[in-house]
């Protein structure tokens, strides 16, 4: 059985364990089902998911004019402090950002190597927390727009990571912690402008991932260095699949990259 098409970050459904798909233009793979079964991944050519075109992948699934050019990679994705739509100040199209930003956010912790500190849309929860492999969540601040959201981990990840060690998390060599005693150290720290968004009553969130087995070492699957492999599929955790023989495959990291899977 051979799919083909574009890679985008795989779509993910919560349940005990979480559920992935890989989508394409016309067809869709249950990727918890090739579980134990080996899996080729051929790489054929890059097609940047804004214009389609086929040019090389700068970040973020686009090609470098579009990444540079369009809305949807302005600075702002990666540093919400930067966020200015609340304003009413434009960074490439006010619009866009205006329904990006104006919205409600979270800021949580996350526990996938370690207790870090991150923000997401309010609409992303859990999704946010299954593509950085954390096992375990929780809420701190819910914000009415990005840029609160943004300060908040700002003035926290001066007192917790805000970075997550991918590899120590596709080992599986991670502690459980305490987030609710994590959460209400951190609320002194939370900036004056958010302190009314704190929330006091809330739970861990637990996720369960679809893991067979955990690498020992892991090895990553660069397709521009490697442009064909294929191995026994043992594991997906946050955006990874991971293969009995170590190897790590970044399928979010991959973004752009037109691909022939093959299962047998």
């Amino acid at each position: 059985m051979q799919f083909e098409g574009v890679l985008r970050k795989m779509k993910t459904e919560i349940g005990d364990p979480i559920q992935y798909y890989l989508l394409f233009e016309t067809d869709f793979l249950n990727v918890n089902q090739v579980l134990g079964k080996k899996l080729q991944i051929s790489f054929l050519k890059y097609q940047c998911l804004n214009c389609g075109l086929e040019r090389p992948i700068f970040r973020q699934g686009f090609c470098r004019t579009c990444f540079f050019d369009i809305p949807a990679a302005g600075d702002w994705i990666m540093h919400p402090e930067l966020s200015t739509a609340h304003l009413g100040k434009e960074d490439r199209d006010l619009e866009y950002e205006k329904k990006m930003q104006l919205q409600p956010h979270i800021v949580y912790l996350a526990n996938s190597s370690n207790v870090k500190v991150g923000v997401t849309r309010k609409s992303q929860v859990p999704t946010r927390w299954i593509d950085q492999g954390a096992h375990e969540a929780i809420e701190i601040v819910e914000v009415p727009n990005r840029y609160l959201a943004g300060i908040t981990e700002v003035a926290l990840k001066e007192h917790i990571a805000d970075k997550t060690n991918w590899r120590k998390m596709l080992t599986n060599d991670v502690d459980d912690e305490d987030l609710v005693s994590w959460r209400d150290k951190l609320r002194s720290y939370i900036p004056e402008e958010a302190a009314p968004y704190f929330i006091q009553n809330n739970k861990e969130t637990e996720l369960h991932f679809p893991v067979l087995h955990y690498p020992k070492k892991v090895k990553s699957l660069n397709l521009e260095k490697t442009p064909e492999y294929k191995g026994e599929l043992t594991g997906i955790k946050g955006q990874y699949l991971l293969f009995e023989d170590n190897t790590v495959f970044n399928v979010r990291g991959s973004e752009g990259y037109y691909v022939a899977l093959t299962l047998s």
